[in-house]
């Protein structure tokens, strides 16, 4: 099963957004939370989550400690995408949680915040961030360590697809936001899954962000993930002009 849920302003909403300030608010906060609700239950519709419950205010004292003590160079994550990521965690409670593509550690705090620091809720098993470049995994370390003090998350300057072939443990949730080498771009998503398909159990969600904007470059990895012999479901969240692919292993 596939489908699609489309927030009625996501290309106005995007238009909104600049990258070099990730901590703007595009729009009130009721409507940020009427949007990402509203995606949360077309999740649970098609199956992929049990519930949309989380706690709203904690992940506000998450995203007040990101904001006061990271440093963000740039990002494409929006408001309403960082509630929806955050939102997903907390709802899945994924004991292993793998990111790759983590940049400077916002992406991978999204998702490992349901589990540390201010936003946490639960206590995952392990939490791995994965990013390529030395000097970013190390930027992404520091961030990362602000608000994880007992040293929960494991950030590695590492490529993901050799690492995640190499892992002998199951993965609960895979975030994915790596670019390839050479102009493959987000289509290294696909390599991702396929090289993740080992680790990955029935029930394991995989998140995909840019299914919006580099709908060109995911065409195959949106095959693959819409294949129902491989995935019980999965939903293209377009809460923003970035996008969500959202899907959950049969």
């Amino acid at each position: 099963m596939s489908c699609v849920y489309e927030a009625e302003d996501w290309k106005a909403y995007q238009q909104k957004m600049d990258y070099k300030n990730p901590h703007q608010q595009l729009e009130l906060l009721e409507a940020e939370i009427e949007i990402v609700d509203t995606a949360l239950d077309v999740l649970v519709t098609a199956g992929i989550l049990a519930h949309r419950d989380y706690d709203g205010a904690r992940f506000l004292e998450y995203r007040a400690a990101v904001r006061d003590r990271y440093e963000i160079p740039w990002t494409a994550i929006t408001p309403r995408m960082q509630r929806l990521i955050y939102a997903v965690n907390v709802i899945a409670q994924p004991q292993v949680m793998v990111a790759v593509g983590i940049f400077c550690g916002n992406t991978f705090s999204i998702n490992a915040g349901a589990a540390i620091g201010p936003g946490a809720c639960y206590r995952a098993e392990r939490l791995v961030g994965l990013e390529i470049r030395p000097e970013e995994a190390d930027r992404a370390r520091r961030n990362v360590a602000t608000i994880d003090p007992e040293g929960q998350a494991e950030i590695l300057g590492e490529d993901g697809i050799a690492w995640v072939q190499n892992y002998e443990g199951t993965i609960d949730l895979l975030y994915l936001d790596a670019d390839g080498p050479m102009g493959k771009g987000k289509s290294i998503y696909l390599d991702l899954v396929q090289a993740a398909d080992r680790a990955l159990r029935p029930g394991s969600l995989v998140l995909a962000h840019n299914s919006v904007n580099a709908a060109a470059k995911l065409v195959d990895y949106l095959a693959h993930v819409h294949d129902p012999n491989r995935f019980h479901a999965s939903a293209n969240m377009f809460v923003d002009g970035e996008g969500l692919e959202v899907s959950v292993y049969r």
